[in-house]
């Protein structure tokens, strides 16, 4: 293929390196006179790069090229050519080309439009009003309070973002725009709400039809460290943004779906790339703008985290065959600082000689540097040409180390006045809580472990999961039941945790925590919908954390229960050392019609009990005090495996084998009992009326639980009150129903009492 790239600054460096990875690129021409052409032959000495001196508004000779040299694909980098119609002028001559119609474009070149779309559409923006004069602007400022943004509504490089500290410095900006004529005549202002929260940037490549969101992103506006400054073109980016407020899905879900098929309403249909600024606000996320093509430095570190062949996505978006285009990402992160000259972003500075280039070459696979502002001098040596020169990238396999590697090749680097940001997707806070005992960054690796078990149990009612400050769960579905009502629980699994922690066994605890809270809501016929954890400790070991929630993930995906995500903290001082806490909330669902208990449970009713895994989470700390002189790794009499194994077996949940049941037209079930803390005395009498006792029968107890009562010299009644004794689960059913359950439930039955007339106690017969 032969393919022409339209741009000169570091994000079309960054496509064109991209691109010339395809096997099928065999020529590549770009019309970019800064110095990275040089860089790139060296690579790629095998392919034919050419520079070709056409400006990029000089269509008519760029179509003329194309048609000369046969050109397969055209890649327009910049909003300027597209927001003149290049896209629509290639396509009448039947040139391909990547990037949107004019009349998409306006998404971009007007933001008074992209207000009045959003506006329109539904989909969520800040609060604005659209001037065109500057009496009519002043007069609004005047009426209005801080804090608020003013906008150029046409084409302004990245400069046209104003955030005024006052009135007297909103007036200064106004008669810059307006008087001194800077931005173009016939200029329109957008005075826009101010919005606080977490920015971000969502790309997706699109068809018109399909879309396929690239890793979020986040760039750095201001030109000075900690966000002080004027606004720039972007000062730095880092990838991938997890957000904590919403997931990927969502955003697309939210965003950039309404604005596809938005535009295409107003027959504005896009193709190409769709970029969406983001503000996550504490009252949900907000578009601070539309790009009509790949951001810039938000490219920079995209395209080196893409393993799929960039041209063939650009093809798929052309020709409308995205959904069959699989993209691929690595599991790495990508950091980029931007070299500005000294006078940047007020004007251009005098070229300089750029030292230090030497030490890098595309062949390495961990530092990048693509040219923006640069060109060869007639001594052939690279010097700077523009406000942003240079932009280093590093990849590596967490943040911390790609922001390293991008650091470490700045120094390399230098020319007289350069000027960058030291603070790229770096948090000022972190060294504050290292300070005091708190590892922020072991939080963080903890939820990039356990993310893909977790997102493994989403289905798509999940709108926001881990990483978010809530979760949402679309509850459309629930409009299926007759009169659908929402059971929640919250517990916890106790010391239970300490003794997998001494034996380093840490994933069935994930089990526990799920199958308690699941069994909790199971005994009023609630079926789960989401579950979210919490889990504390001195010092946060991510491998361990991750391990727990993964064993909670595998947990809730063998019942389609989703794992929202939930709170990991860091707690020194308040828990002691190695201690962990791990608790949870699960939210479920029944129809009201066949909630449990049944009202029409009686005297006579029987008592069937289904067997337990072992304590499940009940009685360890007595436990860990009768065994705490014993060799735990022992197989004692009765026993099928050693004592420690038998503790910790996971606790037993009780949904699967119950489903049929509680679903069976009959209504066969009356009541269930979990059996946790207090056992029978205090768990069987929460569902009976107030005129119904329960008689309960001795039952064969399993060898573990007469280990206990043994070697504790534990009195039999305390027994049945701490522990289960051998029955996890005790359902309540009319005599006659009996063997219909033991047709439906596929597993021995255990008789263990009836209800009787009286006291609403237990007592053993």
């Amino acid at each position: 293929m032969k393919i022409f790239i339209i741009g000169s600054g570091g994000r079309e460096h960054a496509l064109t390196w991209k691109i010339l990875q395809s096997p099928k690129v065999t020529h590549l021409y770009s019309n970019s006179p800064n110095a990275s052409l040089e860089f790139l032959k060296r690579t790629y000495s095998q392919k034919n790069i050419s520079f070709i001196n056409i400006s990029e508004t000089q269509h008519d000779e760029i179509i003329k090229f194309s048609q000369d040299n046969s050109i397969d694909l055209v890649v327009i980098g910049s909003e300027g050519p597209l927001s003149l119609g290049l896209s629509d002028k290639l396509n009448e001559y039947g040139i391909p080309v990547f990037g949107p119609s004019k009349a998409a474009a306006l998404i971009e070149s007007s933001k008074a439009f992209s207000k009045e779309f959003m506006q329109h559409f539904g989909i969520p923006t800040a609060k604005f009003k659209s001037f065109n004069d500057l009496n009519s602007t002043l007069s609004f400022i005047e009426s209005i309070d801080f804090p608020y943004v003013i906008k150029v509504s046409e084409l302004a490089a990245g400069k046209g973002v104003f955030l005024p500290n006052d009135l007297a410095e909103s007036k200064k900006i106004l008669n810059k725009i307006f008087v001194g004529k800077e931005f173009g005549l016939n200029v329109t202002v957008v005075i826009e709400e101010r919005l606080e929260g977490e920015e971000v940037s969502l790309l997706a490549f699109t068809d018109g039809k399909t879309l396929k969101a690239l890793p979020l992103a986040r760039d750095f506006k201001r030109l000075k460290n900690d966000n002080k400054g004027p606004n720039t073109g972007g000062m730095g980016a880092y990838a991938p943004v997890t957000p904590s407020s919403i997931t990927m899905e969502a955003l697309v879900e939210t965003i950039l779906v309404p604005t596809i098929k938005g535009l295409k309403e107003v027959n504005r249909e896009f193709k190409g790339v769709i970029y969406a600024g983001l503000m996550l606000t504490k009252n949900g996320v907000n578009v601070l703008e539309y790009n009509c093509r790949f951001g810039d430095p938000e490219t920079q570190v995209l395209m080196p985290l893409l393993s799929s062949d960039l041209v063939e996505i650009m093809q798929a978006c052309i020709t409308g065959n995205l959904s069959k285009c699989k993209i691929q990402w690595r599991n790495q992160s990508a950091v980029c600082v931007v070299l500005a000259s000294e006078d940047y972003p007020v004007g251009s500075s005098a070229s300089q000689i750029i030292r230090g280039l030497q030490e890098f070459s595309h062949h390495h696979s961990n530092t990048h540097v693509f040219h923006a502002g640069t060109k060869m001098n007639v001594s052939h040596k690279i010097v700077s040409n523009g406000g942003r020169v240079l932009n280093v990238c590093g990849v590596g396999n967490t943040l911390d180390e790609a922001v390293d590697l991008a650091y470490e090749g700045v120094k390399k680097i230098s020319f007289k006045g350069m000027q960058y940001r030291q603070d790229i997707a770096q948090e000022k806070q972190q060294d504050a809580y290292a300070k005091a005992g708190v590892d922020i960054a072991a939080g963080n690796t903890a939820v990039k472990l356990m993310t893909n078990a977790v997102r493994s149990t989403y289905g798509k009612e999940v709108l926001a999961g881990i990483g978010a400050f809530g979760g949402m769960y679309d509850a459309a579905s629930l409009q299926e039941l007759k009169n659908p009502t929402l059971v929640a629980s919250t517990d916890g699994i106790g010391t239970k945790v300490h003794l997998a922690a001494m034996a380093g066994k840490f994933y069935s605890l994930g089990f526990d925590i799920v199958h308690h809270s699941i069994n909790d809501i199971l005994v009023q016929g609630a079926k789960p919908l989401f579950f979210l954890d919490y889990i504390a400790s001195h010092k946060l070991d991510p491998e361990i954390v991750a391990t727990i929630v993964t064993g909670m993930a595998d947990a809730c995906r063998s019942v389609n229960c989703a794992l929202l995500g939930g709170e990991t903290a860091e707690m020194p001082g308040v828990y002691h050392q190695d201690m962990i806490d791990i608790a949870g909330t699960i939210v479920g669902v029944v129809d009201r019609d066949h909630a449990l208990p049944s009202k029409k449970i009686k005297s006579g009713d029987v008592l069937l009990g289904l067997a337990s895994s072992g304590p499940h989470t009940n009685g360890y700390s007595l436990i860990r005090k009768i065994f705490s002189k014993m060799d735990l790794n022992n197989t004692f009499p009765g026993m099928d495996c050693p004592l420690l194994e038998a503790l910790l077996a996971p606790h037993r949940c009780y949904l699967p084998v119950l489903k049929t049941a509680l679903e069976h037209h009959a209504r066969p079930i009356k009541g269930l009992v979990h059996i946790t803390g207090g056992g029978f005395f205090e768990n069987i009498p929460r569902i009976l009326p107030d005129n119904i006792g329960a008689e309960l029968i001795k039952w064969n107890v399993p060898p573990l639980f007469k280990l206990i009562q043994q070697c504790g010299d534990v009195p039999e009644s305390q027994m049945y009150t701490i522990f289960n004794m051998g029955i996890g689960m005790v359902i309540i059913t009319d005599p006659e129903n009996v063997s219909i359950l033991e047709t439906l439930i596929q597993e021995p039955i255990i008789p263990i009492g009836k209800l009787i007339e009286g006291k609403k106690q237990v007592v053993f017969k």
